[in-house]
């Protein structure tokens, strides 16, 4: 088994993956969401594609405009998406869910108003498609069929967008689906921060990691790259907190 950098929002800036991977070789980098590359993300990442795997999930920055969209949706790693399916990556069973909860579509534990993307376009008007399909805000939308398609599979480690209940605005339904995948660790992005999870583990049932704006952590939980609003209280480079 390689080592594993799970990379935290990037949000157009790579100079620190390609720095990283440079230095460090990982088997596999994993982003967590709102990458926003500025060109197709092959380009972004050229100098280190024949260095490591690219895998990632979407988050909800990733369908703010048609160019956010299609610079990772219809890049040369699109199928590096790891939304709704679990992969072998460096040895290791990761399951992804991309993207956001949003009440138009479902906000657990409210009612879920759309199970499928199917039924949100028949809902939302032919005015409102984009492209002749879902509405490019909602490309980003965790629909209820997306997340029912991991339940009952088998993951050593999830990502997502969308926080655990270990962050102060993170979800049950997160939560849930790491148990029902028998996940030992969890990583995910979205906020921004790193916080130190380590007195959830017993009541959760597997570790949590956030991983901040620009930041980078391994498999293990070991500080990478700080993020750049990572506090220095929260973690020491190297160790898990």
């Amino acid at each position: 088994m390689g080592r594993i950098f799970f990379a935290g929002d990037t949000h157009g800036n790579f100079a620190h993956i390609i720095q990283a991977v440079q230095e460090h070789r990982p088997a596999a980098v994993v982003f967590l969401g709102d990458l926003q590359p500025q060109r197709p993300l092959e380009q972004e990442l050229q100098p280190i594609l024949d260095l490591t795997e690219i895998w990632w999930i979407h988050g909800n920055h990733d369908t703010d405009s048609d160019s956010d969209h299609d610079n990772l949706f219809q890049s040369a790693l699109a199928d590096r998406n790891l939304h709704g399916r679990v992969v072998e990556i460096a040895g290791v069973r990761i399951a992804g869910l991309g993207g956001v909860f949003r009440g138009q579509v479902w906000m657990p534990p409210g009612e879920i108003q759309h199970e499928t993307t199917e039924a949100y376009i028949a809902h939302c008007g032919k005015g409102n498609r984009w492209r002749g399909g879902l509405p490019r805000k909602h490309r980003s939308s965790i629909f209820p069929a997306d997340y029912a398609s991991l339940v009952g599979e088998r993951a050593e480690i999830l990502v997502t967008h969308e926080a655990p209940t270990s962050h102060p605005h993170g979800f049950d339904a997160i939560d849930e689906l790491a148990r029902s995948l028998g996940a030992a660790r969890l990583f995910h992005g979205h906020h921004h921060d790193r916080l130190d999870y380590s007195a959830h583990r017993e009541r959760l049932g597997f570790e949590a990691y956030g991983v901040g704006f620009c930041g980078i952590t391994d498999q293990d939980g070991r500080v990478i790259v700080a993020g750049e609003f990572d506090e220095a209280r929260q973690y020491r480079q190297g160790e898990i907190l």
